[in-house]
């Protein structure tokens, strides 16, 4: 799995995420595979990053299908855009890249199967697989590390002074105690709109 986590501090947010890939037993260090767990997006609204926890085939598969809509209609600024934009890319999940949407026999809605954060100026957001949507006020984190993370930026919210600091010291602390994190820690930040704030 993965430690990634999502701060919103100080006018800043910031995205990082540890870089390690496993297969069971089996570790894929960075030293072998360049592991990025985030995606860069650029949108009409400025930047984004994605985050994404689970199957390593997520990765590849959101990259391309995200870029199958119309630029106009990926749109990540707010908890009803990002709601939208998943909607309309989730019967492409299907369709193009052969998506399985059972998760059990009494699934409410068909599952997208992601667990993705998201952070751009506008602040920081959770997405999970029946599309429920989450607007962050401080920090979040997905992935089988987070609850080290969360521990560790909870603690450190009040002296830390930057997203930056927050969010690298709940990575820092999923490579420490998660056996499926592990060094170096991929981090972003964006200075956040004023209208944001």
């Amino acid at each position: 799995m993965t430690t990634l986590v999502i701060v919103k501090k100080a006018g800043q947010v910031a995205i990082a995420a540890d870089t390690l890939v496993t297969f069971g037993d089996t570790r894929l260090g960075s030293r072998y595979e360049a592991n990025s767990k985030i995606l860069r997006l650029g949108t009409s609204q400025g930047v984004s990053y994605i985050g994404m926890a689970g199957s390593v085939a997520h990765f590849p598969v959101l990259r391309k299908a995200i870029n199958t809509l119309p630029a106009e209609q990926v749109l990540l600024g707010s908890k009803d855009q990002i709601f939208d934009t998943f909607t309309r890319l989730h019967p492409v999940l299907k369709e193009q890249f052969y998506l399985q949407t059972k998760e059990d026999e009494n699934d409410p809605y068909e599952s997208s199967q992601f667990s993705v954060v998201i952070a751009n100026a506008n602040g920081i957001f959770g997405l999970y697989s029946y599309r429920e949507i989450f607007e962050f006020k401080q920090f979040w984190g997905i992935g089988s590390g987070r609850s080290f993370a969360l521990g560790a930026m909870y603690a450190c919210w009040d002296k830390a002074k930057t997203a930056r600091e927050v969010a690298m010291t709940g990575v820092q602390a999923g490579c420490e105690f998660d056996k499926n994190s592990a060094p170096p820690v991929e981090l972003y930040t964006l200075k956040m709109k004023a209208s944001a704030l």
